[in-house]
């Protein structure tokens, strides 16, 4: 039974990524607490005392706006992190999946990002996640790096869970109506993730599949139409949400400036990794629908 190694055990995807994984092999899911990725010497001690089959690390610095008053520590995280785990996996030959974002690039792009265009990352943030995937590849060795983009899930803090709030505090609410990307569970996510490992593994992880690969959920929206998705969707099973009027206005992004720089179109295309796995992507209304249904469901376990 091979051995795997999950980071971010509490977040969005490290969460989901323990059950997707538990049919691969003995899957070993650590936190913060329990490995600061800030630290490397941490890092490679613990991948040598644990000698991982497979280093699956979606953790990261994703504080987007934080990140430019310590861009140190999310570089410490997002690319030297990356690089270390990189650099023992190849040592141990073993198999490295890294997460990464739509955040490299500029959005200046009128169509859906392909791997082979070339990144622009405005923020500290971006220019961080990109420096991880540059240090992977430069490494070498069996990797797999998934740029992705607008996750969310049933745990941990997102888009979806701070629109449920807000929709139940306030009657209107401003939302950016001009970036445009692909919302993506983390389940869906983890489960590709699971599903690429599956098919990796029967062709004995031949490095000719390593490299870069998009995966978002299909089709894609706005912030502003998410919202309104959002709160359509829970008016199902809020009845707060039914006896209440509430309106979400379209703003610009120049209208709710930020710290970092977003860009304005962050659709990937995922034909490489459709070609590569044979991974088909629902559309991420239908996701959407489905995790919804599952934190109003979590909320009445309570």
């Amino acid at each position: 039974m091979k051995t795997i190694l999950v980071t971010g055990a509490n977040g969005q995807v490290g969460w989901e990524l323990q059950r997707s994984l538990a049919s691969l092999g003995r899957v070993i899911a650590i936190d913060q607490t329990q490995l600061d990725l800030s630290q490397s010497d941490a890092i490679r001690r613990y991948v040598r005392e644990c000698k991982p089959d497979i280093i699956v690390n979606p953790a990261a610095y994703t504080a987007v706006d934080k990140a430019e008053s310590e861009a140190e520590l999310a570089q410490a995280v997002n690319a030297t992190a990356a690089s270390v785990f990189a650099e023992e996996a190849k040592k141990l030959d073993a198999v490295l999946i890294h997460y990464s974002t739509d955040y490299v690039f500029d959005g200046s792009k009128t169509s859906a990002y392909t791997e082979d265009d070339v990144p622009n990352p405005q923020s500290v943030y971006g220019r961080t996640k990109l420096a991880g995937e540059l240090a992977i590849r430069e490494v070498g060795g069996k990797h797999i790096i998934l740029r992705t983009s607008w996750v969310f899930g049933v745990h941990g803090a997102n888009f979806i869970k701070t629109i449920l709030r807000l929709a139940k505090e306030r009657s209107e609410l401003r939302i950016v109506a001009d970036q445009f990307g692909a919302p993506t569970w983390a389940r869906l996510l983890a489960n590709s993730t699971a599903q690429i490992l599956g098919q990796w593994q029967q062709k004995d992880f031949d490095n000719n599949l390593s490299g870069l690969y998009h995966l978002t959920a299909g089709g894609g929206t706005s912030w502003h139409l998410y919202a309104e998705e959002i709160v359509r969707l829970a008016r199902q099973y809020d009845e707060t949400l039914q006896q209440k009027s509430l309106t979400i206005h379209p703003i610009a992004t120049s209208d709710y400036p930020l710290p970092a720089k977003r860009p304005v179109n962050s659709e990937l295309s995922n034909d490489k990794i459709k070609q590569a796995f044979g991974l088909l992507q629902p559309a991420w209304q239908a996701d959407l629908a489905d995790c919804v249904g599952e934190i109003y469901s979590a909320e009445a376990s309570k």
